[in-house]
């Protein structure tokens, strides 16, 4: 790409209002682990060995691959060492996201966390020429100080969304991907686990509804997310929370939709998870 490459950040957090462009090349490439952040991500993956596991499911990458993760999934890309890690990472603000949509046109429905939707769009060749020569002109105006390059950075933007959102209806377009692995058992148990996190959640009535044995669900869940069920479970409540709160929802309201029986033990965790208590994000966001 004719980009200047950037410096990778281990920063998860957004700082523009609107949307974040980075361009990274690593010859030494560096994990981050299972993480989630406020903010939707676009991941257009150009060269390297990755495995990207998002919610269970694995992603053999190929290059000009591309990632839509929404502000909920919890993410991870597992990287092989020897060759260069290329990628562009976009970020995105939800609000700014929702103030682009018109009433044709939703943007944000490619970020839809449906149970049988996968976060890969693998394009056809000339079409994924095509998002290349967009994401690059993207990358050129978000750097650019020359007179326009703040609406050309808008415009490309909204083409780039525009083109994602029409290949994602297109409802041929997951049926040619391979490489997608995962276990369809605990792909049901996640969806399961996400529509509701008010219900109990314990080991033994996951055991039960899904017939499996409490060794083995756990062994195999761990195995296919990187994380046991309980604390899978208390980080969708909190994502869940903080998502809620950004909505004007009220704590204690919050607190009995996402399935926290006991406010205290409510409070505790979404301070140690976001670094500030819910009244605090509360009046912050």
């Amino acid at each position: 790409m004719r980009l200047p490459i950037q410096d990778f950040t281990f920063r998860q957090n957004m700082e523009a209002n609107d949307f974040e462009f980075f361009y990274y090349k690593d010859n030494l490439p560096i994990e981050v682990d299972f993480h989630n952040h406020s903010f939707y991500e676009i991941y257009l993956f150009l060269s390297g060995n990755v495995t990207y596991v998002i919610e269970g499911k694995a992603y053999k990458l190929r290059p000009k691959d591309i990632l839509i993760i929404n502000n909920q999934e919890i993410h991870k890309a597992i990287i092989k060492d020897g060759v260069p890690y290329e990628r562009v990472v976009i970020w995105i603000n939800p609000t700014f996201m929702k103030n682009l949509c018109s009433e044709k046109s939703n943007l944000l429905s490619i970020f839809d966390a449906s149970s049988n939707k996968l976060n890969l769009i693998r394009p056809a060749p000339d079409i994924s020429e095509e998002i290349y020569r967009i994401a690059e002109n993207l990358g050129i105006a978000c750097v650019s100080s020359d007179f326009g390059n703040d609406l050309l950075k808008q415009a490309y933007f909204i083409e780039l969304l525009v083109y994602l959102n029409r290949i994602s209806k297109n409802p041929t377009h997951e049926k040619n991907i391979s490489g997608v692995t995962y276990n369809d058992k605990i792909s049901k148990i996640i969806d399961y686990i996400n529509e509701n996190l008010s219900k109990d959640m314990s080991l033994q009535a996951l055991s039960s509804k899904f017939y499996l044995s409490k060794y083995h669900l756990l062994r195999e869940f761990k195995k296919n997310t990187g994380y046991t069920i309980h604390r899978y479970t208390q980080q969708k409540r909190l994502i869940m929370a903080r998502e809620l709160l950004r909505e004007n929802k009220q704590i204690t309201e919050v607190c009995n939709l996402c399935g926290f029986g006991d406010y205290s033990n409510f409070i505790r965790a979404f301070k140690k998870e976001f670094g500030m208590s819910p009244k605090k994000y509360f009046k912050k966001n």
